[in-house]
C-alpha cells in the first residue's frame, strides 16, 4: 500500500495549521478506520498535520483524556460527547463534534443459550424475561453512549423496561465475548469486531444490527474539546478535510475496504482476525448493514438532529433531570461551519438543511421538530 503523494497541500499562509501534529485517540474497532487509514495512507500530511494515534481500552479512559487535554480529538461514542457536554457523570465541559465518522455498524448480541431456546428478537427474549426467575443481564460500553442507547431502546421497543426488568452493566468493548462467554452476562451490544468475535467463539447469537433500531443512525463522531477547536481552527479544519478523504476512499470500492480490513488486523490497531474484519467491513448479509463511512456526505455531516436525539435519550433514562435546550446545545456541540470550510476544501457536498428524519424500530418518527416532545412520548425515568 502506497502513501498518498503531496502535491496539493492546503496548508500555507494564513490558513496554516496552529499545531502540525495531533493527538488522536481511537478504540480497537472497525469504525476506527477513517482515522487509522488517514494516517497511513497520508491523507493527513496532504493537509499540513500529522496525526498520532494513541489507543485506548475504554470509553470512560477516553472520556477522561478528552476532558482533561490529554488528547487533541478523538474518535469517540456521540453520547459521550454529549454527556460530557452535559455533565453527565463528570464535571461538564464544552464539547465539539466536528464531524461523524460512520452510520451503523453495532450490534446487538444474545447469549447462544438464549437464543436456542427462542430469544432470536426482542419479541423472544421478551418471552423468556417474563417467565425467568431472575433478571437478566445486559452489557453496553458506557452509561451516556451509542451502545447504551441502542440497547435500550430495542429492549423498550419489545416490552422491556431496562431499568426495571434488567440489570445493565459497563463492560469494555474488546471484553463482551469473554464475558458472554463465561457467562457473567446474558446479552450486550457493541461495535464491531466484538459481536463476530462472540460468534465466532460460539458465545452468542446476532440477534440485531442497531441499524434495525434506526437506519443509517449516527456512529462514532471525530470529537475534541470546544476550547481546543477555539484555539486550534485550521488544525482541526484539516482534520476534517482529511478524514473526510478517508471517509470517500473508504467507501469507493470494496479493493479499499479489503485494504482497510488487513491494515486494522495488526497489533498496532485492532490485533484481530483479519478474516474477522472483513465480515465487518465487507458483510455478506443483506439484513446486516455495512458501515457506512461516506456516503456522498451524508455519513459525515455533524447533523444537529443526531445530536439532539441524544440528549432526548439520556432525558428519556433520567440522566439529565430536565429538558435542556435540545437545540442551542445542538448548535454549539456540532461545528457545521468548520465542517462546511472543510467539505468546500475537499468538494465534498453538504446538506441543505442541519435536520433529518428517520422512523425507527417502534414506529417513531424523529426529525428534531419538537425535541421535547419526542422525549415526553416516551416514559421518563427519574434516577434522582
Amino acid at each position: 500500500m502506497t502513501a498518498l503523494p503531496g502535491q496539493g497541500v492546503h496548508a500555507g499562509g494564513s490558513d496554516r495549521p496552529e499545531k502540525t501534529v495531533l493527538k488522536v485517540g481511537f478504540m480497537p474497532l472497525a469504525d476506527c478506520a477513517p482515522l487509522v487509514m488517514a494516517s497511513v495512507l497520508g491523507f493527513d500530511e496532504k493537509y499540513g498535520i500529522r496525526l498520532v494515534l494513541e489507543r485506548q481500552h475504554s470509553w470512560s479512559a477516553m472520556r477522561d483524556r478528552l476532558h482533561t487535554g490529554e488528547l487533541d480529538a478523538a474518535q469517540a461514542l456521540y453520547g459521550l460527547l454529549y454527556g460530557l457536554q452535559m455533565g453527565v457523570g463528570s464535571a461538564p465541559r464544552d464539547m465539539a463534534v466536528l464531524m461523524n465518522l460512520n452510520q451503523n455498524g453495532q450490534s446487538i448480541v444474545l447469549s447462544r443459550a438464549l437464543a436456542e431456546r427462542g430469544a432470536r428478537d426482542g419479541a423472544g427474549l421478551a418471552a423468556l424475561m417474563r417467565a425467568a426467575p431472575r433478571r437478566y443481564t445486559f452489557a453496553h460500553t458506557f452509561p451516556t453512549g451509542n451502545h447504551a442507547m441502542w440497547l435500550c431502546y430495542w429492549l423498550a421497543a419489545a416490552g422491556i423496561d431496562p431499568l426495571k426488568d434488567a440489570q445493565l452493566v459497563t463492560v469494555p468493548p474488546g471484553q463482551m465475548a469473554a464475558n458472554l462467554e463465561a457467562g457473567h452476562m446474558d446479552g450486550f451490544c457493541a461495535g464491531e469486531p466484538w459481536s463476530r468475535r462472540a460468534l465466532q467463539c460460539g458465545a452468542g447469537a446476532l440477534v440485531a444490527p442497531s441499524s434495525q433500531v434506526w437506519p443509517d443512525h449516527p456512529g462514532k463522531a471525530l470529537g475534541a474539546r470546544a476550547d481546543f477547536v477555539a484555539a486550534h481552527p485550521h488544525a482541526c479544519r484539516a482534520l476534517v478535510a482529511a478524514l473526510l478523504d478517508t471517509a470517500r476512499w473508504l467507501d469507493a470500492s470494496p479493493v479499499n475496504r479489503e485494504a482497510a480490513a488487513e491494515v486494522l488486523a495488526s497489533a498496532a490497531y485492532i490485533n484481530t482476525g483479519v478474516d474477522v474484519l472483513r465480515a465487518c467491513l465487507l458483510p455478506r448479509r443483506a439484513d446486516w448493514p455495512a458501515l457506512r463511512f461516506f456516503g456522498d456526505g451524508a455519513a459525515t455531516f455533524p447533523w444537529l438532529s443526531d445530536g439532539m436525539w441524544f440528549l432526548t435519550q439520556q432525558r428519556r433514562w433520567g440522566l439529565l433531570p430536565d429538558d435542556p435546550d435540545y437545540l442551542g446545545v445542538a448548535a454549539r456541540v456540532n461545528q457545521i461551519d468548520l465542517y462546511r470550510e472543510a467539505a468546500q476544501l475537499t468538494g465534498v457536498a453538504v446538506p441543505d438543511e442541519a435536520m433529518r428524519s428517520a422512523t425507527l424500530i417502534d414506529g417513531r418518527v424523529w426529525d428534531g421538530s419538537d425535541p421535547a416532545a419526542y422525549a415526553r412520548s416516551f416514559a421518563i425515568h427519574d434516577l434522582r
